[in-house]
């Protein structure tokens, strides 16, 4: 891990839903570029899904995934625990079961700063506003809401 991968601020987990998803094959690919600007400011980044391995692979060779870290093997009980939307595929290309996507901003000793969970593909949180608003956090020590 180089210096600039290691996290000292927070670690931004976005759980995607997986390779059969054509949102995702546009935000993944985003985040792989923006990957560098969210790790020069402290913020280690990984994505995952409940893909498989080899549905993995796919993903970062076909979509051109170069530096980004792509978790596989998310299981439905643990995307449960994140709070995810769970959906049953109705295409052939879609898995028999996957979770839906969501955005985990969690700090180094482990508790949830922010999240944002969707029940559908799109409405997705704009990764440059993301990056905009964690310059300002971390800027201004801005503490966590929602925890009253």
């Amino acid at each position: 891990m180089s210096e600039v991968e290691k996290a000292d601020f927070l670690t931004l987990l976005i759980v995607y839903r997986g390779y059969h998803c054509p949102v995702c094959k546009s935000y993944i690919p985003q985040l792989d570029k923006m990957r560098i600007q969210f790790e020069e400011m402290g913020v280690q980044v990984i994505a995952a899904s409940s893909d498989s391995k080899e549905r993995a692979e796919q993903t970062v060779e076909e979509w051109e995934i170069n530096e980004l870290k792509v978790g596989y093997g998310l299981s439905i009980e643990k995307a449960r625990e994140f709070g995810l939307y769970i959906s049953k595929g109705i295409k052939e290309e879609e898995p028999e079961i996957f979770s839906e996507p969501g955005l985990f901003l969690i700090k180094l000793d482990r508790p949830l700063y922010a999240a944002a969970i969707q029940t559908m593909p799109f409405a997705r949180p704009n990764l440059r506003e993301l990056l905009q608003g964690l310059q300002f956090v971390k800027q201004s020590d801005y503490l966590a809401r929602g925890e009253a």
